[in-house]
């Protein structure tokens, strides 16, 4: 937690000087405390790197592809001349993703996880996929990720304004 909050305070610090009165002092301590909430619920003062990492990825304000594709960097593995992720790391992405609507009460089950992850593996030979696929199978818009396209949309129309008038 001491090392995420370092790089948070860090983080932010950049981001103010980008962007001058848009970020808040306390982000990084608001963001430390929702990451806390979705990862160390028992208070151990541990939260694995890459869990925190999805979350941020997932909660940024970058395009969806540029999303997916974090993940996959961040939870595949080298094998060779490819890079491939595995069933047991979608599962973990998954997993630590599921955190974020879990923290307003939105979960899915454990049984829901696996039936996602048995989904992207459906039909492949592997017990290994190459990003391609990873992001194919990601596009189809899982069920348990839903919520991922959906906020980036509303997101994104926050920034359309019409030159139309309303009566």
């Amino acid at each position: 937690v001491q090392q995420i909050s370092r790089m948070l305070t860090e983080l932010f610090q950049r981001a103010r000087l980008e962007k001058p009165g848009q970020v808040d002092p306390r982000a990084a301590e608001f963001t430390l405390s929702l990451l806390a909430a979705m990862y160390d619920r028992s208070g151990t003062g541990y939260i694995k790197t890459r869990s925190a990492a999805a979350a941020l990825i997932a909660l940024s304000g970058d395009t969806l592809l540029a999303k997916y594709r974090a993940f996959f960097q961040f939870y595949a593995v080298p094998d060779g001349k490819v890079t491939l992720i595995t069933c047991s790391a979608l599962r973990s992405l998954l997993t630590d993703l599921n955190q974020i609507p879990a923290i307003v009460g939105e979960s899915c089950t454990m049984s829901c996880v696996e039936i996602t992850t048995h989904s992207c593996f459906q039909g492949v030979l592997n017990s290994a996929i190459v990003e391609e696929k990873f992001l194919s199978w990601l596009r189809s818009e899982p069920v348990v990720l839903l919520w991922l396209p959906t906020c980036y949309r509303l997101s994104a129309t926050e920034m359309v304004s019409h030159q139309a008038r309303c009566r």
